[in-house]
C-alpha cells in the first residue's frame, strides 16, 4: 500500500510539472496519450508505457531507437525511428556554436522535457554533463524535437518526436526519475570500428564503445560516471550515476557473469578489428592497384592510337607526294611595273 501511494505521489508531481509547462498554443500536445496500437505491442513484449526506457542514438545511420524494459528487468526494442536529420559531423561536440551534434552518455530527468518548444516538442540532453565539463565543453539547448530542422540537435518527424514525448512522459508517472540517451557516432560493430580507426575521435570512441557493450551483454543500461576524464561504466544497482568515483577506475563493476560476458565480447571485438583492418588495408592495395592498371592500360591505348594516327598520317603523306612532283609548274609572273629582262 505505501509503494502505491508513492507512486501515486510521484505520478501526480511529475504530472504537475509536466502540465504546469503548458504548449504555447494550449493544445495539449504533450499530453496527448499513446495509441491503443502502442499500448498492445508494449504488451506483446512484455513491457508497458509505465516501464522504464531507454533510447540509443547512431549518427551515421540516422537511427535513433527506443528500448523498454520488461517484466523480467531485461530491455528490449520497441521501435527504431529514422531521424529526420542532425548537424554536423562524425565525433563529440566541443564548443557553442560549432552546430555539431553531442555524443555520449546523457541522463534525461522530467525537469529536461520542453512541451514549449517551437519544434513542437522536445527533451533537453542536458548538455554539456560531466564528462563534457571534465573536457571544458560548451554547448547549450542541445535536445531530441521534432520540426526536422537541426543546429546541433537530432530533429525528428513531428509524429515521431510526439510517440517518444509520450513514452518519456508515462515512464515518469511510472515512478521513473530519468532514462538514459547514449549517443554514437555509429553502430560499435568491428567493420565501423576498423573503418573509422584514423579518426581523431578514436580514442573517445573506443571509451563509449565500453558502455555499447556494457548494454549488449546485460540488456540493461549502465551507470556510468567519469573518472580521470574518461567514462566508466558499472551495473545501476552498485553507485549512483551522479555520485563523484574515488579510486581505480574499473571499466565495468557488475555481475560476475555480466564482467565475463563484457570483458570476452570486448576481447574478440579487438581481435575482429585487427582482423577488418587488415581486410581493408588489403582492399585498399587492390584497389590502387586495379587503377594503377587501368590508368596504365588507359595510357597504352592512347600511345597505340597516336602510333597508328602518326603512321596513316605517314603513309598518305607519301602516297600523295609524287603526284605534287607531276603537277605542272607555273610561270612566274613578273610584279607589274618591273621591267622584263
Amino acid at each position: 500500500m505505501l509503494r502505491k501511494f508513492v507512486l501515486l505521489a510521484i505520478s501526480l508531481v511529475v504530472a504537475g510539472v509536466l502540465a504546469s509547462c503548458s504548449a504555447l498554443e494550449g493544445d495539449g500536445r504533450h499530453l496527448m496519450p499513446l495509441s491503443g496500437a502502442t499500448k498492445s505491442r508494449l504488451a506483446a513484449m512484455g513491457s508497458s508505457p509505465q516501464a522504464a526506457m531507454m533510447i540509443r542514438i547512431f549518427k551515421e545511420e540516422s537511427a535513433l531507437e527506443v528500448w523498454k524494459q520488461t517484466a523480467g528487468g531485461s530491455y528490449k526494442l520497441f521501435q527504431t525511428y529514422e531521424i529526420c536529420t542532425w548537424s554536423g559531423e562524425l565525433g563529440p561536440k566541443f564548443y557553442e556554436g560549432d552546430r555539431q551534434a553531442p555524443e555520449g552518455f546523457y541522463t534525461i530527468t522530467p525537469g529536461l522535457m520542453n512541451p514549449n518548444s517551437n519544434y513542437y516538442l522536445a527533451f533537453n540532453l542536458g548538455f554539456p554533463n560531466r564528462y563534457d565539463r571534465t573536457h571544458g565543453r560548451t554547448g547549450s539547448h542541445l535536445m531530441v524535437h521534432g520540426a526536422c530542422s537541426s543546429a546541433g540537435c537530432y530533429a525528428m518527424e513531428d509524429e515521431q518526436i510526439a510517440e517518444i514525448y509520450a513514452l518519456a512522459r508515462e515512464s515518469f508517472t511510472g515512478g521513473n526519475r530519468s532514462f538514459e540517451v547514449q549517443i554514437f557516432p555509429f553502430r560499435m560493430t568491428p567493420d565501423n570500428m576498423a573503418k573509422h580507426q584514423s579518426s581523431e575521435h578514436i580514442d573517445f570512441w573506443n571509451n563509449i564503445k565500453q558502455g555499447y557493450d556494457y548494454f549488449e551483454v546485460a540488456s540493461t543500461p549502465p551507470a556510468w560516471d567519469v573518472c580521470d576524464g574518461r567514462y566508466v561504466f558499472r551495473q545501476p544497482s552498485a553507485v549512483n550515476a551522479t555520485a563523484s568515483m574515488a579510486g581505480s577506475c574499473q571499466a565495468v563493476v557488475a555481475d560476475p557473469t555480466i564482467v565475463s560476458a563484457f570483458q570476452a565480447r570486448q576481447s574478440a571485438d579487438a581481435a575482429a578489428i585487427q582482423s577488418a583492418i587488415v581486410r581493408l588495408a588489403d582492399a585498399e592495395a587492390a584497389a590502387a592497384e586495379a587503377e594503377q592498371r587501368r590508368l596504365n592500360a588507359e595510357a597504352e591505348m592512347a600511345a597505340r592510337g597516336e602510333a597508328i594516327n602518326n603512321a596513316v598520317d605517314g603513309f598518305f603523306g607519301t602516297l600523295f607526294s609524287p603526284l605534287d612532283a607531276l603537277a605542272p609548274s607555273q610561270p612566274e609572273t613578273a610584279p607589274q611595273g618591273t621591267p622584263q629582262g
